[in-house]
């Protein structure tokens, strides 16, 4: 039985964003499920806008996320070189073999020409393609043009009279005539091969089984698959998915609310919340809980992957990183906040801080406001706690500083607070919290009230003391 094998082909123009990244997490999880391969290709073929920076940051991005690849860049394979722009010999040969087989003719047809005939064909009605008007040029026809020095392109002879037929994993039975296809071109003018052609050799070459994409490639593969029919290559498996749109229901971008895996990496986010989130994005899970990316492997069945759009959702992004953060180890916890805390909290009390922050903290710059809570000088006061305050009895704090004593927990210092004054609940506990943190909300009132000690907590307390005195 053949191994599965799966491809991420990312072209090197910008940093990978979400729609991309889902593309290459899909396809690791199909890997992975099938016990097969996963590999990575550099479609560099774009000479002026592919950067060996961006090259660099995607192997970056996808190790981060945890999507390791057996095979290709970096990691090597027999199939080498794993860069389109280092494989034109590969591509020089089976473009050889088409001419020899008359599968491939000269096109002179120039853009202004080529443009004429696409709007006369939409005034009628008619899907865009090529007339193939120059199909059948004469051989002494083709040599004087060439010779008259007129740029030309290459195109493939589509068959004649068939459909290309494939069974999508994703959406099913699909049928092109080849008449709405039309010959296409492989080879451009200025001597560089077009995506339909160097992408599908290699694929074939580089043994890959599967191929799950956007569904804005859809129309590309009946394409492909004529072209390897005719190289006598072997045709992958293809499934097409879905595409990320934004709440408008418009191809999610930037503009739109769309953030590069480096983005994600420095806002805090953490790796297995993004690959929960994206693998939901277009395919249904029966399990609702965080998994790692065995689980979700396990759990991955292409029968449920989605034919509607799927909708960009930061509001779930979010949720799926706070659930990330929950499950996070005290060790990952820690060097996840460390940076964001250093010169805030003492390094002897992070530990315990960050156990005690936890619950209320979805990204490291949310552990800022209750490293202030904690150890400000200056405390910060929310509106909300400031109206507790105002609102609370006159005498609740100077009777809170008379019951504090040094080496108090929380609980034995409330309960005294209580007994002394006979506040009780909210009106007990919600004007200590406002006047020991500043906020009316927030992470456990023991933990805190440990972390700032006596000599802090009392100073707090005497403020709003003085502050109802001087009233």
């Amino acid at each position: 039985m053949t191994q599965v094998k799966t491809r991420f082909a990312p072209s090197p123009t910008g940093l990978i964003h979400f729609g991309n990244v889902r593309t290459a997490l899909f396809n690791v999880l199909l890997a992975k499920k099938s016990a097969g391969l996963f590999l990575l290709r550099i479609e560099d073929t774009d000479f002026e806008r592919s950067r060996e920076e961006y090259i660099q940051a995607l192997q970056e991005d996808l190790r981060w996320l945890e999507l390791d690849w057996q095979e290709g860049e970096a990691a090597g394979g027999a199939a080498a070189p794993y860069r389109q722009s280092q494989r034109s010999a590969a591509y020089d040969k089976y473009l050889d073999q088409l001419q020899t087989q008359d599968d491939v003719y000269p096109c002179f047809c120039s853009a202004v020409e080529l443009e004429v005939s696409r709007k006369v064909q939409a005034s009628a009605g008619k899907p865009p393609r090529y007339s193939g008007k120059c199909a059948h040029l004469k051989a002494e026809e083709v040599a004087q043009k060439k010779a008259d020095g007129l740029p030309y392109t290459l195109r493939f002879r589509m068959p004649k009279n068939t459909a290309l037929m494939f069974d999508d994993v994703v959406r099913g039975q699909q049928k092109f005539p080849s008449e709405d296809i039309g010959d296409f071109i492989i080879r451009r003018s200025d001597g560089s091969f077009a995506f339909f052609f160097v992408n599908a050799v290699d694929d074939a070459l580089m043994g890959v089984t599967h191929v799950l994409r956007g569904e804005d490639h859809l129309t590309n593969t009946p394409r492909q698959i004529a072209l390897l029919q005719a190289l006598k290559l072997p045709v992958p498996t293809y499934g097409h998915i879905s595409l990320i749109v934004d709440a408008h229901g418009a191809p999610l971008s930037k503009r739109s609310g769309s953030l590069s895996v480096q983005e994600l990496r420095e806002m805090g986010y953490f790796p297995i919340a993004v690959n929960n989130y994206l693998a939901r994005l277009g395919h249904h899970f029966v399990e609702t809980e965080l998994m790692d990316l065995d689980a979700l492997s396990q759990a991955f069945d292409q029968s449920h992957l989605g034919r509607a759009p799927a909708r960009y959702d930061r509001g779930q992004l979010d949720y799926w990183q706070a659930q990330a953060v929950q499950k996070a180890d005290d060790d990952a916890l820690l060097a996840w906040l460390a940076p964001a805390l250093k010169g805030l909290v003492p390094q002897a009390e992070m530990a315990a801080f960050a156990r005690a922050a936890r619950q209320n903290v979805i990204f490291p710059h949310d552990a800022k406001l209750w490293a202030e809570a904690v150890y400000a000088d200056a405390l910060p006061v929310s509106d909300d706690a400031r109206a507790v305050l105002e609102a609370a009895p006159s005498n609740l704090f100077r009777t809170a500083v008379d019951a504090l004593s040094e080496d108090m927990d929380f609980k034995a210092f409330t309960q005294r607070v209580k007994q002394a004054s006979g506040a009780s609940g909210k009106g007990l506990f919600l004007p200590l919290r406002a006047a020991l943190t500043g906020q009316t909300f927030g992470p456990e009132m023991p933990a805190l009230f440990s972390l700032m000690g006596y000599a802090r907590a009392r100073h707090r307390l005497m403020q709003h003391v003085l502050s109802s005195e001087i009233d």
